[in-house]
Parts: structure tokens; sequence; C-alpha cells
């Protein structure tokens, strides 16, 4: 069965996972998670993807992006997954694949949705109980998002006051496991599957 064509519109911001094989972890040292960072903002610039909010887990990476080319994510994603088992291989003496297979992705409703999508990936490492709060994991893109202006610091922070609601997360996670479009209506469809 061929696979579907992925839904990637220029302009259009998308959630992002790519998951270690068999949640295996795809980090194994603090200069793991450096590389992996230098590489998407290399990459990131290569191929106009602005990168919004970010966490790298062990096993894991949720990325918040907006291509400004209709094939920006798939570029740059494939670009840095390449460019890091490289360097994950040789750096721990292994072989073979390191991802499970390609990245997995959804469009997200700007007005929304957008916010939510943010919040999801910085809380990450307090759902996996790593942090009791999201500015203590330098992993992610809290503390990015958090060091402009001080009235943009408040009005971030204040996006974490309240629990993320339970539908929420459901809908975000549905969303992306089946590339779906993250949406209070259905804005974009999928193209038919071509057997």
């Amino acid at each position: 069965m061929a696979r579907l064509p992925r839904l990637c519109p220029a302009g259009v911001p998308q959630h992002i996972i790519q998951r270690g094989n068999n949640r295996q972890a795809c980090v194994g040292s603090t200069n793991d998670y450096a590389m992996y960072a230098r590489w998407l903002k290399i990459y990131s610039k290569e191929f106009n993807v602005g990168i919004h909010a970010w966490v790298f887990m062990t096993n894991h990476v949720h990325l918040l992006a907006t291509p400004n080319s209709d094939d920006g994510v798939s570029l740059m994603m494939q670009s840095l997954g390449r460019r890091y088992v490289r360097y994950f291989n040789r750096s721990y003496r292994r072989n073979g694949t390191l991802w499970e297979g390609r990245f997995k992705s959804c469009v997200v409703e700007q007005e929304e949705y957008l916010l939510s999508v943010y919040r999801y990936i910085d809380l990450n490492p307090v759902r996996a109980k790593m942090v009791d709060d999201p500015s203590s994991y330098i992993w992610s893109s809290y503390r990015c998002n958090t060091l402009e202006s001080e009235s943009r610091k408040a009005s971030y922070r204040s996006l974490f006051n309240d629990v993320l609601d339970s539908d929420v997360i459901r809908s975000i996670r549905d969303s992306v496991q089946k590339e779906l479009a993250l949406g209070s209506n259905v804005l974009w469809r999928q193209p038919a599957r071509t057997d």
C-alpha cells in the first residue's frame, strides 16, 4: 500500500514528532542534544522553516514549525535525520536505523490549537515526570520563549498556569499519530490513497 503524501502547505504551522526506533533512546549524552539542536538550527535556516517550539526527549523529539515552502519540513527533517543518525551511529559504534520510520506530522489550526501545541510540547518533560516545572528542563523551547521582553515572558508563562485539558492532549496526539489536520473544522483534506 502506498504511503499518503504529506500535507505540508507553506505558511501553515505543523506539529512534528520524530521517535527512536521501538521507542529506544536516541540520545545518550548532553553532546547528543547539543548536536541535534545545532543541526536543527542549520537545516531550518537552509530550508526556510520557522521553529516556534521544540523539546528533545531521550527517545523522541517534538517540533512546532512553519515552512515557507511546501516541501520545507520534509527536506529539513530528512537532512537533519540523516546527519544525526550518521553522527549517533559513529559516536556509539553502532549501525542501522535509529528512527521509527519517517517522522509524523500534522498541520495545526492557528486560531484554536496553536497555543495548545506550544503548551503540549513544552510540558512534555513535566508529563514524563522528568521535572516539576517546564523552566527546569533545558532541552525545550520554554526558556527561549520566556527570554524576550517582560510582557512576552509574562504572557507565555501565563499559558502554563492551567492544566492542559485531557481532551486537547488526546486531540493533539491523535492528529499527529494519524497525520491529520488539528483544528476545529476540516480545513485541509488528505489526498486520496493511490494503490
